[in-house]
């Protein structure tokens, strides 16, 4: 039996953003159809320890049935070195025998699919006329959210803040080349957020970036940072405003710090989530419903979504002759 290995400049190579965006629209779709199956992560925080371990399962029915496993670690210390604070790999396994199909880099399909939910999220939520985009964080995952918000909206502008401004400034500086509307480096959210149509945020902080009083009307929201139940980037006031859109009921209810806060102290009930994003994707629920509307979509990262991606980079690797195979 033999196994593909694929790297992390593999797995950025075979899967574009764009393409990405169309895999994660069918995956989210298939979710909420019944097709797959999503248990909750199980999530291991030694105490002391300086990072995170996350075992992340799912299996997809039908002819083509597949096991997905995608383990991995979050060291939010890491972007102080300039590494991804994910890592981690994910396996491939055959749905009829259980044999493993492959092995890839979880750091480059986190960012890729993170950020192409966040643009799935962003078309279908967003004003079309959405062209302001501000982003709170400045690491792996605000450049690929950058990609992603330009693949579905077509943006005049993009203020970035981080915690570090010098992280800011060189982000604006790398990516600004690469796109025709202007990237700018802000010294405050506030300053961010103000005016902009589509909101990413993509930190590590355990405090609100997101202030009620700083949002447009109409404006829409995709909180992604945040992993632990005790860490939030969305305050309470805003929480209890947004129309909430969430990836998986289940995840938030146990896992969504901006949601379960909220919660805590009364503000809000498991009622106000308004559905999920691949419930909008199939029309069993509806999405924005006027212009000044504030929409707010939870990200919490699905296993759904490291199969789906990890099977795509998989059947293209194994057309183009990409990776590695080994005995196994």
């Amino acid at each position: 039996m033999k196994i593909l290995i694929l790297s992390q400049a593999d797995v950025e190579n075979l899967l574009p953003m764009a393409e990405c965006i169309t895999v994660m629209d069918e995956a989210l779709s298939s979710l909420a159809r019944g097709e797959m199956h999503q248990p909750l992560r199980q999530v291991v925080h030694p105490p002391g320890a300086d990072g995170i371990i996350a075992m992340m399962p799912s299996f997809r029915y039908g002819a083509d049935a597949i096991f997905g496993l995608k383990a991995i670690c979050v060291f939010p210390k890491n972007a102080e070195t300039g590494k991804d604070a994910h890592q981690g790999g994910v396996l491939l396994f055959r749905g009829d025998t259980g044999e493993p199909m492959a092995f890839m880099n979880a750091s480059a399909i986190t960012a890729i699919r993170t950020a192409a939910v966040t643009a799935v999220a962003t078309r279908v939520l967003s004003r079309e006329d959405a062209s302001e985009l501000a982003i709170i964080g400045a690491g792996v995952q605000a450049r690929s959210h950058l990609e992603a918000i330009a693949c579905v909206r077509k943006l005049k502008r993009a203020r970035v803040v981080s915690r570090n401004p010098e992280h800011a400034k060189a982000l604006a500086e790398e990516m600004g080349g690469r796109f025709e509307f202007p990237i700018e480096s802000v010294p405050s959210a506030q300053e961010a957020i103000l005016g902009a149509d589509i909101i990413v945020t993509v930190t590590t902080s355990k405090e609100p970036v997101v202030q009620r009083e700083w949002l447009t009307p109409g404006s829409h929201i995709n909180a992604i940072g945040t992993y632990s139940p005790r860490a939030r980037e969305i305050d309470t006031a805003t929480m209890v405003e947004a129309t909430l859109f969430v990836d998986r009921r289940e995840s938030a209810l146990n896992e969504a710090g901006d949601y379960l806060v909220a919660a805590a102290a009364g503000a809000i009930t498991p009622n106000h989530i308004h559905a999920e994003l691949g419930e909008v994707l199939i029309g069993s629920a509806s999405g924005r419903s006027s212009s000044d509307e504030i929409t707010l979509f939870k990200s919490l990262g699905l296993a759904v979504e490291d199969l789906a991606a990890a099977d795509y980079v998989f059947r293209k690797a194994q057309r183009e002759q990409v990776g590695t195979w080994v005995e196994f």
